[in-house]
């Protein structure tokens, strides 16, 4: 088959998943001599390359280069996995659906405003910050998604009996609270 190409990728979040990834520690190593990290926080990629194998896919749906990237990231991907509870409920980032349908003022308004010390108001440029979507969603409901890896943050050990199951060729099989060989 040679070797697998994967990615992993940060949305809205708080980058748990991939410090629970990080804390694969040993098996990491054997892990890099079966893979090509083609994406990730973790290295220096700016674009997301195309035929990439697997992608985890950590954080909510929460802005329009969320959006964009995650539409790209399925054309060029055959498996993602939804890599944690924000990716597959949405989470703590989904709290500010609370707010009303359409909260990005809200949240804006309380970020650049009402909870800032110095210089309050909203930024003006554009490209300072992504435009909000109306609702923060969990990746499926924009994408079809293959497999889904809960957790907050899901245990390196569940994260490795993935990797593992995908590094065999095997679909990854979810029972109880862990990862079993199905």
């Amino acid at each position: 088959m040679g070797r697998l190409k994967l990615a992993t990728v940060w949305f809205g979040g708080c980058a748990g998943c991939h410090m629970s990834f990080l804390d694969l520690d040993e098996f990491l190593i054997e892990v890099a001599g079966q893979i090509d990290l083609v994406y990730s926080p973790i290295v220096d990629c700016k674009e997301y390359p195309e035929g990439v194998d697997v992608a985890l896919l950590e954080g909510a749906i929460c802005n329009e280069d969320n959006l964009e990237l995650l539409h790209k990231i399925r054309a060029r991907t055959k498996v993602l996995v939804s890599f944690g509870d924000c990716a597959v409920t949405g989470n703590v980032p989904a709290i500010r659906n609370q707010l009303g349908p359409d909260n990005t003022t809200n949240v804006l308004q309380c970020a650049y405003i009402d909870n800032a010390q110095e210089n309050r108001r909203l930024p003006t440029h554009d490209g300072i910050v992504p435009a909000l979507l109306a609702r923060v969603v969990p990746v499926h409901e924009v994408v079809p998604v293959e497999h889904y890896l809960p957790g907050c943050p899901p245990p390196a050990d569940r994260i490795k009996a993935v990797l593992t199951q995908i590094l065999a060729g095997k679909p990854p099989h979810l029972e109880g609270a862990q990862l079993k060989f199905g």
